[in-house]
């Protein structure tokens, strides 16, 4: 799940912010020279590295204080919405790109030093601009992947899977390694935007949203049969029902042993490692092109700067910090779920989990980056794709149907942005 906001609380946002204080005041009301600022984050996995940062950081900056702030995920937005509202946003927060629009059309965040950007992978780069200026500066990259179960393969005489890999070898590998007898299903085809069907439209030719933001990519042919790949696999029987995945999510599926492939995130090395029997028996792979060309979904988090700190210049020079070269290897030597965005800081995650080809995953995914595909309410045509998308995963209405009425409700939605 992913918070998202809509227009109603971009409404309460901008007029929070107009009613506020001018923005970057003078900084330091005692006259000391010191500043103490707030970083608000949402996984407590990311602790202990954002300790290690701060430290580093404090280090080289003895008159600045950075408290953190770790808000759980189902509370953080909720949280910073709140604050947002009344002006009183933390100094420095986690963004994503999903969000990051609303949040700097609503007065929220401050704009960041373009420049601050070289070294760091433009097509997630490319998900914290709006309006010309960047409101986000990457930390870290996630990326889609192609794990699988080697038992499975094994036992099916199946070679694994490859960074040439097609969609015939995937739907190919599907059929020899599901078997009824065993409950056993050689996919897990579940409803996933970043790392399923939204790469998978691109491979096949089309897309989610034209590159102007205008217009609905839904009802290109090309993006339909991207929704089909998966849909065919279920009406083929080597990927289980829909109706599965209400009961248990697809991360939990593929660990039970009885699913040959699952397109997950590389981030999920983590979560895999921490399971001994999980991670001895699976590995991952770049997801495999499609008719038209490769495509993957590159998706990272960012830290903002709120426009109201009474800190401006110690908190962008933090979100600058966060991703410069030392602290991104920080991240990356932390070994936890989160892969650093700068080239060159990398080798601590990939040899934090030995078990896994990430290094090899990341080389073969990276040059075929595609941002995530946002506009400026992200949130409604989402909510009308995840509706509708249902009811083809479900096999109810023909994928190309459901497709084609995306399209007619996201071109209303964004007529109207």
């Amino acid at each position: 799940m992913r918070f998202r906001l809509t227009l109603a609380v971009l409404t309460a946002l901008t007029a929070a912010c107009g009613s506020s204080g001018t923005a970057g005041s003078s900084g330091d009301p005692s006259g000391s020279g010191k500043a103490t600022i707030s970083y608000a984050i949402w996984d407590k996995n990311d602790q202990a590295s954002a300790e290690k940062i701060i430290a580093a950081f404090q280090q080289a900056n003895p008159n600045v204080t950075v408290k953190l702030e770790i808000t759980p995920w189902d509370q953080y937005w909720t949280k910073l919405q709140t604050a947002a509202s009344g002006g009183a946003a933390p100094d420095v927060f986690w963004m994503n790109s999903l969000n990051v629009r609303m949040y700097a059309k609503g007065g929220i965040l401050a704009p960041l030093d373009e420049s601050k950007t070289q070294g760091l992978t433009p097509a997630v780069v490319d998900g914290y601009r709006y309006d010309g200026k960047l409101y986000g500066l990457p930390h870290n990259v996630g990326i889609p992947a192609l794990w699988y179960d080697k038992k499975i393969f094994d036992d099916a005489g199946v070679a694994y899977p490859t960074a040439d890999w097609t969609w015939d070898d995937v739907k190919t590998a599907a059929k020899k390694l599901t078997d009824p007898s065993k409950k056993q299903f050689g996919i897990l085809a579940h409803m996933w935007d970043q790392g399923a069907f939204y790469p998978t439209m691109y491979q096949a030719g089309g897309e989610v949203i034209s590159a102007d933001g205008k217009k609905s990519g839904f009802d290109n042919p090309a993006s339909i049969q991207g929704l089909e790949f998966w849909t065919s696999m279920i009406q083929e029987k080597v990927a289980p029902v829909a109706e599965v995945y209400a009961d248990t999510d697809s991360i939990t599926l593929f660990q039970s042993g009885k699913y040959g492939m699952f397109y997950g995130g590389a981030w999920l090395a983590a979560t895999f490692a921490a399971n001994p029997e999980v991670a001895e028996r699976i590995d991952l792979v770049a997801l495999p092109k499609g008719p038209a060309k490769e495509a993957v979904i590159l998706l990272g988090l960012a830290n903002a700067v709120s426009a109201k700190s009474e800190h401006p210049k110690e908190a962008a020079a933090f979100a600058e910090f966060v991703a410069s070269e030392p602290a991104q290897k920080i991240l990356a030597d932390a070994g936890g779920g989160a892969l650093s965005l700068r080239e060159g800081t990398q080798d601590g995650w990939f040899k934090a989990f030995p078990n896994f080809h990430l290094k090899e995953t990341y080389d073969a995914s990276l040059p075929y980056g595609v941002p995530y595909p946002v506009s400026l309410n992200t949130a409604q045509w989402q909510d009308v794709q995840n509706k509708l998308l249902a009811e083809a995963w479900a096999g109810k209405r023909p994928v190309a149907d459901v497709a084609k009425e995306i399209a007619a409700q996201m071109n209303e939605i964004l007529a109207k942005e």
